[in-house]
């Protein structure tokens, strides 16, 4: 197999364009994310989708994404991260096209799923050329600020472009236009990316890759339809979730490349940003995706204000993030981490003040606080995940680092919909109400957790990592 000589960054010059696409993409990834959180009544009237069919209409990227991403990972690092990068953005293309022709809630669902798996290699290499482009030091730290600062602006924009469009070509526009937008970054991508070198080509961990799809499938299946009620064939999801999973770990142990070294584990700094991510995942962002429906069901807000509001929490992750290597003040990665998952956690207690006699701005607080130290949460967690594993497995820490947000993302949102859903349904508003609190409490459980485990994770080549980071940056 052929590569080209990996471009990296000359010292008297940073390379802007391989980063404005990889950022682009990941905005569109985000985008894809959060396109159902003002489109899903029209999608569900439009098709006559079910409580079922509006559960996998919501979870069917984030499941592809959490599936794909350490595949689609090792396929970078092993087959050429650009390669597998643009073919995730063909893919896209072609998924956003079917959903936007969707005739079934089975077929959009389908296409949500794919959508998911076309993002997750985005999301994997993309961070990965990243950590190729920028080897290490200064640069790497802003190139991965400007990195997060594509997942806050795909969060803040993908709401509004969807709500905006439901006007003039329903819910399908958004699909259309993703597929659209989706189409230069290709082109774009086959001159402006750098080749990967792959020193020693291995054998692709296939067979490891196919049972994590299919464990990781089963489990997050189990999950959505979780929000239906505990039933038989969630406990066999389950089960066979549980048992692929562990088949999986056996096969990693076994081969010679697997997907997933689970020798990083004993590192403590790849289980701070590991954890660290899902900690922002099941708290923070699970917690901010469905804010915008308990401001419409509870305060009767239109869909467009309510993406509006959302946005004092991810354009202030936008610009924290843009600006996270000249305010952190040479603050080590770990306690980069602990500080922004505090704050984060200080956010979301400050969503509590949100009350049915009150209005929107009683959120704001919250959301500002919440966005403010969410935007050095992504730049922290984007540096350490290409930064905690060797050079050429740099999409294996991208890839570890999504799995587990995502991961934490659709196990947040379930828990925090079944407790909403379980209050509107047995008191009404004033049950939606108390429901959202405690689907509050338990994000800000996960995010203490996540606190917790990065504090006590400590280990000598942590130390090692932290002063060398704190030197240079």
């Amino acid at each position: 197999m052929h590569h080209s000589q990996t471009h990296s960054a000359p010292s008297n010059a940073t390379p802007v364009a391989p980063l404005l696409v990889v950022a682009g993409a990941t905005m569109l990834a985000l985008i894809v994310f959060t396109q159902p959180l003002t489109t899903l009544a029209a999608s569900v009237a439009d098709l006559g989708s079910g409580p079922g069919g509006q559960a996998w209409i919501l979870s069917g990227m984030p499941l592809g994404a959490a599936a794909g991403l350490l595949g689609a990972g090792a396929l970078g690092d092993n087959l050429g991260r650009k390669r597998v990068f643009l073919s995730g953005v063909t893919l896209l293309v072609i998924a956003s096209i079917v959903a936007a022709l969707a005739w079934s809630t089975f077929v959009l669902v389908a296409a949500r799923v794919v959508q998911g798996l076309a993002s997750s290699a985005l999301l994997a290499c993309g961070l990965g050329l990243i950590g190729q482009v920028y080897p290490h030091g200064p640069a790497r730290v802003r190139a991965a600020g400007i990195w997060a600062a594509g997942l806050g602006a795909g969060v803040a924009i993908g709401p509004i472009i969807a709500a905006g469009l439901l006007s003039f070509g329903g819910w399908r526009a958004s699909h259309a236009v993703v597929a659209i937008l989706a189409t230069p970054l290709a082109l774009s991508g086959r001159r402006r990316l750098p080749e990967t070198v792959i020193k020693n080509p291995a054998r692709v961990d296939y067979a490891g890759s196919v049972v994590l799809m299919v464990g990781m499938g089963a489990f997050l299946a189990a999950l959505t339809e979780m929000r239906l009620g505990f039933r038989p064939h969630v406990i066999w999801l389950f089960a066979a979730g549980v048992i692929l999973l562990c088949v999986f770990v056996w096969i990693e142990v076994q081969t010679s490349n697997p997907i997933l070294q689970l020798s990083l584990f004993t590192r403590a700094d790849f289980v701070g940003a590991t954890t660290g991510a899902f900690a922002s995942g099941a708290g923070v962002l699970s917690i901010m995706t469905l804010l915008p429906t308990v401001l419409e069901r509870s305060l009767g807000v239109s869909p467009l204000l309510a993406a509006v509001v959302l946005i004092a929490w991810s354009a202030m992750t936008v610009i924290t993030a843009l600006a996270a290597n000249r305010l952190h003040s040479g603050l080590s990665p770990r306690a980069l981490l602990l500080w922004s998952m505090f704050g984060c956690g200080v956010g979301q207690v400050l969503l509590w003040l949100v009350v049915p006699s009150g209005g929107v701005l009683l959120a704001l607080p919250g959301l500002l606080m919440a966005g403010i130290s969410n935007g050095f949460l992504n730049a922290a967690l984007g540096h350490q995940a290409v930064q905690t594993v060797p050079q050429d497995r740099t999409a294996m820490g991208s890839a570890a680092n999504n799995t587990a947000r995502y991961l934490g993302s659709a196990i947040g949102i379930t828990i925090a919909a079944v407790l909403i859903a379980h209050g509107a349904e047995v008191h009404g508003a004033s049950g939606l109400f108390s429901g959202w609190r405690q689907a509050i409490l338990v994000s800000v459980a996960f995010t203490v957790i996540g606190i917790a485990i990065v504090f006590f994770a400590r280990s000598r080549d942590l130390a090692t990592t932290d002063a060398q980071t704190a030197q240079t940056a």
